[in-house]
């Protein structure tokens, strides 16, 4: 049984950081990309980050490049977001996948397998 669940969201001042995790497991998490995908308040799904299988290549949002890094421990099973300098649009639910085409679609529609979300809320 496929599993990922993201943690790591909270409410943070703009400005702070904060490091979301994605544990996985029933899958070969090495073989893999991996992505960060967002869903802010009345908004569709966005991607943020693409990691590939050994973590070399990554990928991201152009307007969050910079200031968000994406990881990976292979040997754990877990995805990571690094979030720097946060803003009040960064607000939203992040979730993890390994199910999404890349490039990602304009507009991203949930299958496959994904994790139920983090909350994170940046106040201004």
């Amino acid at each position: 049984q496929v599993q990922l669940v993201e943690s790591g969201g909270e409410l943070v001042q703009a400005g702070g950081s904060l490091r979301l995790s994605c544990v996985t497991s029933g899958f070969d998490f090495s073989s893999h990309w991996m992505y960060w995908v967002r869903q802010a308040p009345g908004k569709g799904l966005e991607w943020v980050a693409a990691i590939s299988t050994n973590g070399i290549d990554a990928y991201y949002k152009t307007s969050l490049k910079g200031r968000f890094t994406v990881s990976r421990d292979n040997a754990k099973k877990t995805l990571f977001l690094q979030m720097n300098r946060l803003k009040s649009d960064d607000t939203a639910v992040y979730y993890c996948t390994k199910d999404l085409d890349f490039p990602p679609p304009i507009e991203i529609v949930r299958t496959g397998s994904w994790g139920q979300g983090t909350q994170v809320t940046v106040s201004s």
